[in-house]
């Protein structure tokens, strides 16, 4: 599981782990019933005190996201799909607002847009059935 703390970001350090922790449980990196390192082995790992860990994963749990077993450890929801979706939405909708305002920037229609990502889409497709 890799993630990356930047603490310069200007978002609460465990903030920036739900965030990285949901990323990768919506995108698919992290599968239902996959167990997250324990808390000390991650604190270490990003040189950050075990408590912002565990309020991380806390708010990770209360969501949903994770849930913890008795001496077992955290693992990933088994019910994840629902918010699973929902984040890979958000995730989407972020790209595109992004992809949007370049085009505006570039002064290029929406039409183009959508014409290339159709054809950007039937590329990938045509390269997934070769292989």
């Amino acid at each position: 599981m890799q993630i990356h703390i930047s603490p310069n970001d200007g978002v609460p350090i465990y903030q920036q782990i739900v965030n990285q922790i949901k990323y990768l449980v919506a995108s698919g990196r992290l599968a239902a019933g996959e167990e997250l390192p324990a808390i000390r082995v991650l604190a270490e790992r990003l040189i950050v005190n075990p408590n912002t860990v565990a309020r991380a994963y806390r708010e990770l749990e209360t969501a949903g996201i994770v849930e913890k077993r008795r001496t077992a450890g955290t693992y990933v929801s088994d019910q994840g799909s629902p918010l699973a979706r929902r984040e890979r939405l958000k995730i989407l909708t972020e790209r595109i607002d992004l992809l949007l305002a370049e085009a505006r920037h570039m002064d290029i229609a929406i039409e183009d847009v959508a014409k290339l990502v159709q054809q950007r889409h039937s590329t990938m497709q045509t390269i997934r059935n070769e292989e």
